[in-house]
């Protein structure tokens, strides 16, 4: 008999004996569908034990992946509470997680994952008073520095890199530094999250909720006297304390001698002498002790006016020694470093190349990124000046080796480009993937000059290889590795690595990690660092608040080996199946793709700052995340967890609110490409006969075929998409939203314009082909017709517009449904009329963004050993991309004003919008340039059925509130046929303009807008009337039909009523 969902369980590891040293190694009986259930019952959040969730949640930033038992999504404190009593009750264990960017293993386990990020991010009132905050764990870092920098002029100092989406409470768990602990270790509390924070809220494993405090050493008898949970605990610590006080004091270093302190549990903060602050040692457990339910931290000073000097050094161990003086002596926010190694990876991979020529004195060893800060900006660029002239008077450099500037000003931008671009650099670069695992080590600050020689010397002995960068005022070091994590070998490499450099930073006085904690990756390497009796006393400290070992066991204490649970290992060897695309970057290896993403959440931002990912930025949903869809597509390969391969529905559910933007392709540091994933998986989905596309697939995929039939009887077209009934009918048939119009048909097509009028007006002219596409050709007539005129309006300059004209088709919505076979038979079309204009490397230029993008991205994924698809890559330019690489001037426009630029996320993902913005500036448009966000409507994506709302909820995440905000005298400057669309279906009032309609305004000496716009092109009046007569004679034939119908149901209905009259006057109605 088949056993139903609540009788469900599941084997995971636990410990023999919690007070056993060592790793889980016994297993248990887990009643996943009673506790499931018991869950739901209980939890006004989302409970889901679903194969989607476990599979998205076994993963995090690091080497490790562990399916959990379920994923809790808490709505409420109270929900987070309820979750630990029941997990007790069914004897289930709990790990928190909150933007799982961690890189140790920690947000990872065989658990029932409690996910703090969607829904517990209340902030509370400032305390500015007393330089406080109380907020719940899910709040972003960043959002917090937001909020209180704006109300108070105050910030929580410690910001890890990932401080955009990370949630606090992973820098609780984690005891995270950044780049700003240095501010906060001179103008505040304290380097680490501990030493910041002043009292927590928390729930024990048993689900006792009480808050915890700092300098609680004079009321401690008191507390034990009161009694309860807390009482009984504080008195067990307080013992603890005793027992092993010498111990503690003799092998922790101080933090004004260590201030990346960060492995293994706090426990000097029990000290007497320290206060007793059992909220700061519980900070840095990792989820292997109490949750967190809300913190109060202490905040430090903004000091938001910056600036920035930047240091070229012939040695990296020159620049060690100048962040220590750097530090003590002048007192910067923040220092960091960069290696030779870091910036030739990025140069090898085309990244942050105009922000890399920033650097002063190209070709040099190393380099520091000094931050200064001040409440006046005349006080910090004294500080930066004080600096600069102690490197050139006192250290001798020149003062080419030295650049200074404004933290707002450009330069700086661009420089913290390149340091913050570090792991996407380091992660896959030409030599071959590199690992976290020995990433942040740390030293003491003064000893940083010495380790960093004996550290490398170290990864020559294994044959290792990795970039040297960080923070390194305070001595953290970041260094991803090549390791090899496929073959016993390299494992057995990885391992006496680990080894060996614990042991080299423990010789320094120095500690296993700076800043990304222990978890699993570091944990069985801390008695290496503390002896074996503190690893006892950390022991001990765990089970006075876990008892039962159930908080994320296997993780910093008794923890699982390094080596084990890991993604790869030496047995990692999934399918790798046929694919259609060429995946160059991955070596042909779809695998190797689905693996891209390292985890550490750029795609989680919640504010439109970038393009990636807007559904995420509507729904929070980690499946909505590039990184999400990613780790599905990973474990679909896998087999172990999603089991229907290619068919998985888990996977297309994830992929379904795809935009396909391309914002992935761009944004994510390791340009993991979502939109070709998705193609490629909707190709294979599709051929089962178990999964049938939706109509809308072809509706849209084929739009340029209906758009070509539809241009022989525009009329008649627009009659079936305009008129009310008609077009209900029409939206049904296509699979499209009610509550989306239908664009009109053009009167004639582009091509019909261009061939009638003769064609070029300047035949003699240097050949430049605009390549028609579907919706300028048919559609939006006007906007092409610009495009003609504003290129041809340089003809005397030598330009001679061509446009083909035999049908052709990028094939751009083919992509988003997965028919690849005749996207590529599109593009081979597209090849062959093309051909002899791509020989002679005549530029191509492209009026629709997404149409153009096609050739530079899609083309040669698809056709990688044509030649002509390269050729055709190289030459083909965005409409503003082609003034700009020819140095094409227009003259300003008379009466020029203000602008809103917005550029389609496809031309952001394969050139950006400099050329755009340049373009404007010549023009004499004073613009701004919005680059976050997704309109929404994505092509075809947002015209589909139960798309409507989301499609609009992420256009109001930036561009549509800009719009209607824009004063009225404002030009809207959209050059995607998605964009306006958009604009119009959301009824901001406004109509935006393509950039060649105000270009051959400024030729034309036109003044504005709208008013003197010219329409679409005509045909001729006799064609025009000959045509318009089938429509209305089809109109005729349909309201006499229905004229007739209605005479006929009118008789009907009489001749029904009169029967029914008569039965009942005889009583057969009886």
């Amino acid at each position: 008999m088949a056993k139903t969902s609540s009788d469900r369980s599941e084997q995971i590891p636990a410990k023999t004996s919690p007070t056993v040293p060592g790793p889980p190694r016994a297993r248990q009986v887990i009643a996943v569908g009673k506790l499931a259930k018991a869950l739901k019952d209980a939890v006004e959040g989302e409970v889901r034990f679903d194969t989607a969730s476990k599979a998205l949640y076994a993963h995090d930033a690091s080497n490790f992946r562990q399916v959990p038992i379920g994923v809790v999504v808490p709505k409420t404190l109270d929900d987070v509470v309820a979750v630990h009593r029941i997990c007790h009750e069914y004897q289930a264990p709990v790990l928190n997680r909150g933007g799982g960017t961690s890189l140790s293993g920690e947000t990872v386990n065989y658990a029932v994952v409690i996910d703090h990020s969607k829904y517990l991010t209340r902030i509370g009132e400032v305390d500015g008073d007393n330089r406080r905050v109380t907020f719940q764990t899910g709040v972003i870092n960043e959002e917090l520095n937001r909020h209180t920098g704006a109300s108070h002029n105050l910030v929580f100092g410690p910001d890890p890199s990932t401080h955009s989406r990370c949630a606090i409470g992973g820098n609780l768990g984690n005891n995270s530094c950044g780049t700003h602990s240095v501010q906060a270790q001179l103008y505040g509390p304290g380097p680490r999250t501990s030493d910041n924070v002043h009292a927590l809220e928390i729930v024990t494993p048993k689900g006792d909720r009480f808050w915890v405090g700092v300098d609680e050493e004079k009321d401690l008898e008191s507390i034990i006297a009161e009694g309860g949970p807390k009482g009984e605990i504080y008195a067990r610590l307080r013992d603890l304390r005793d027992r092993w006080a010498d111990t503690i004091r003799s092998c922790y270093p101080s933090i004004a001698e260590m201030p990346r302190r960060v492995s293994g549990y706090n426990l000097d903060e029990l000290l007497p002498e320290n206060g007793f602050n059992v909220a700061r040692a519980l900070v840095g457990t990792e989820s292997t002790c109490a949750t967190v339910l809300q913190a109060q931290v202490l905040l430090t000073p903004a000091l938001l006016e910056r600036t920035l000097v930047v240091v070229e050094y012939d040695h990296l161990v020159d620049a060690a020694r100048d962040a220590d003086i750097c530090c003590r002596t002048f007192r910067p926010i923040g220092l960091e470093a960069l290696d030779e190694q870091l910036i030739q990876d990025q140069k090898l991979q085309h990244m942050n190349l105009a922000s890399i020529e920033q650097l002063p004195r190209q070709g040099g060893a190393a380099w520091l990124l000094v931050q200064f800060g001040a409440d006046t900006k005349d006080e910090a660029r004294e500080q930066s000046e004080r600096f600069a002239q102690w490197l050139t008077q006192e250290r001798g450099y020149s003062p080419g080796r030295i650049t200074t500037s404004d933290q707002d000003a450009e330069t700086a931008k661009e420089l913290w480009t390149v340091r913050e671009g570090g792991l996407g650099a380091t992660a896959f670069p030409p030599d071959g993937d590199h690992w976290p695992g020995w990433e942040d080590s740390a030293v003491p600050p003064d000893k940083l000059a010495d380790y960093l020689p004996a550290l490398r010397e170290l990864m020559d002995k294994h044959g290792l290889r990795g970039a040297m960068y960080g923070h390194f005022a305070q001595g953290c070091v970041h260094s991803r590795i090549s390791f090899d994590l496929r073959t016993a070998d390299g494992l057995a490499t990885y391992r006496a690595f680990m080894e060996e450099a614990a042991d080299l930073v423990s010789s320094f006085g120095g500690c296993l990690s700076g800043e990304h904690g222990d978890g699993q990756q570091r944990g069985e390497l801390l008695e290496r660092q503390y002896g074996s009796d503190l690893v006892q006393a950390m022991r001990e400290f765990k089970q006075i608040w876990d008892p039962e070992a159930r908080m994320n066991p296997g993780k910093v204490v008794d923890p699982y080996r390094l080596d084990e649970d890991l993604k790869l290992g030496a047995d990692f060897n999934p399918p790798h199946p046929d694919v259609k695309f060429a995946y160059a970057e991955d070596n042909g290896n779809f695998v190797h793709a689905s693996m891209r993403c390292v985890g550490i959440g750029v795609c989680r931002v919640p504010e439109p700052d970038q393009t990636m990912c807007p559904s995420y930025q509507v729904t929070r949903e980690e499946k909505h995340t590039t990184r999400g869809r990613a780790r599905l597509l990973h474990e679909m390969l896998r087999g172990e967890t999603v089991k229907d391969g290619w068919q998985s529905k888990e996977v297309a559910d994830a992929l379904d609110l795809c935009l396909a933007c391309k914002g992935c392709t761009n944004d994510c540091p390791v340009n993991v490409d979502m939109p070709t994933y998705k193609a490629e998986f909707l190709h294979h989905h599709y051929k089962s006969v178990r999964r049938w596309r939706p109509r809308s697939a072809y509706a849209f995929g084929f739009i340029d075929q209906a758009a070509r039939l539809a241009s022989r009887m525009p009329e008649l077209a627009n009659l079936l998409t305009q008129v009310p009934g008609l077009a209900h009918l029409a939206k049904f048939a296509a699979g499209i939203d009610r509550r989306r119009p239908l664009p009109a048909f053009a009167p004639m097509t582009l091509q019909q314009w261009f061939r009638e009028r003769g064609g070029t007006a300047n035949p003699g002219g240097r050949p430049v082909v605009l390549f028609p596409d579907t919706f300028n050709n048919y559609f939006d007539t006007d906007v092409g017709v610009a495009c003609v005129e504003a290129i041809e309006a340089i003809e005397a300059a030598g330009w001679a517009v061509i446009m083909p004209e035999a049908h052709v088709c990028c094939g751009r919505p083919l992509y988003d449904f997965g028919f690849l076979d005749t996207a590529e038979r599109y593009l081979r079309t597209v090849l062959d009329v093309l051909r002899p204009h791509v020989r002679a490397d005549t530029p191509v230029v492209g009026m629709e963004p997404s149409c153009l993008a096609v050739f530079k991205d899609e083309l040669t994924k698809l056709l990688p050993h044509d030649n002509d698809a390269r050729r055709l890559r190289r030459n083909v330019h965005h409409f503003a991309e082609f003034f700009d690489t020819y140095d094409i001037t227009p003259p300003r426009l008379h009466g020029a004003g203000d602008a809103l630029l917005w550029g389609h996320c496809h031309q952001r993902a394969t050139g950006g919008t400099e050329a755009d913005q340049k373009l404007l500036d010549k023009l004499g448009v004073s613009a701004e340039n919005l680059t976050g966000g997704c309109c929404g409507l994505a092509g075809s994506w947002g015209f589909e059925q139960g798309r409507y709302d989301i499609s609009m909820d992420c256009g109001e995440q930036a561009l549509l509130p800009a719009v209607r905000d824009a004063a009225p005298a404002t030009d809207i400057v959209a050059n995607g046929f998605s964009c306006k669309t958009q604009m119009d279906h959301a009824g901001t009032g406004r109509r935006s303009v393509h950039l060649a309609e105000l270009v051959r305004r400024a030729y034309q000496g036109s003044r504005d807008g709208d008013g003197d716009r010219p329409g679409k092109p005509v045909p001729a009046w006799h064609r025009r009337a000959a045509r318009l007569a089938a429509p209305a004679a089809a109109a005729g034939a349909v309201a006499a039909a229905a004229a007739l119908a209605a005479g006929r149901a009118a008789r009907a209905n009489r001749r029904s009523g009169l029967t029914s009259r008569l039965r009942s006057a005889s009583g057969l109605g009886r």
